[in-house]
This record gives structure tokens, C-alpha cells and sequence, in this order.
């Protein structure tokens, strides 16, 4: 836990102002992009701090791969039920605005802006999915 690191705050509830989704994982939590790029835009993010997607190993492909399935449900659980138009994935350093492991969720893909699709373009050298 780093008392600075606001994925850390809300992870511990200790932000009110983000309101947390239902989540399967005591591990994990999920909640709303506060700048959402897509009409489903979440973030899923580990309770233990881990700065980034660099430091993932070997043995956090379980890890990684509930977040995933926290993602999916999260999006069925607000009505949205096409997996092919989804994108999930992380900023690879230095391209991350928060230094705390978090996937992004987006869905539609399809209707990401602009921008959007630039932030996150599959494989990029800032995007990794």
C-alpha cells in the first residue's frame, strides 16, 4: 500500500467519490475511467500495489487473466454482451497516467473516438493487450 497512490486509496475505500463495481475477486476492484473514452469505460485494479505491467512475471498470468474476467463481467453486468467489440489491455511505461497496475475495459471499441483509438491502438509501443 502506498498512502500517495490513489488506486491504493481506492482500493482501500478510502475514496468516496469513486463508487466500486461488483467484482467476484477481494483481490481486485473495478470502477468507471473518470475520463472515459468509450461509452464502457473501467478499470480493474489490483488491491496490492504493483506499479505497472513491466513488472509482471511469469506467475501473474493468473493475475491478469481475473482481471480480464472481472472486465467481461463487469461489461455483462451493465447490458453489454458483444466480446468482439471490446478492448482490453495496459499503458506500457512511460505511458501511464496512474504508476498502479490498472486495465482499462473499453467497449464498444468500435465507437472510440479520434483519440481514443490512438490512446488505444492494439500492440502500440504505449498499448499492450
Amino acid at each position: 500500500y502506498e498512502g500517495k497512490c490513489v488506486f491504493c486509496r481506492i482500493a482501500r475505500r478510502e475514496e468516496p467519490r469513486t463508487a466500486l463495481l461488483p467484482c467476484q475477486y477481494e483481490d481486485l476492484v473495478c470502477f468507471r475511467d473518470i475520463k472515459p473514452d468509450a461509452p464502457h469505460h473501467y478499470l480493474v485494479v489490483p488491491v496490492e500495489h504493483m506499479r505497472n505491467c513491466k513488472t509482471l512475471k511469469k506467475e501473474h498470468i493468473p493475475l491478469v487473466k481475473k482481471m480480464m474476467e472481472v472486465g467481461k463481467n463487469v461489461l455483462q453486468h451493465n447490458n453489454f454482451s458483444d466480446m468482439n467489440d471490446v478492448r482490453m489491455g495496459f499503458h506500457w511505461p512511460p505511458f501511464c497516467s496512474i504508476a498502479h497496475l490498472h486495465l482499462h475495459v473499453l467497449a464498444p471499441a468500435s465507437q472510440l473516438g479520434f483519440l481514443g483509438r490512438l490512446l488505444y491502438r492494439v500492440n502500440s509501443y504505449w498499448f499492450i493487450t
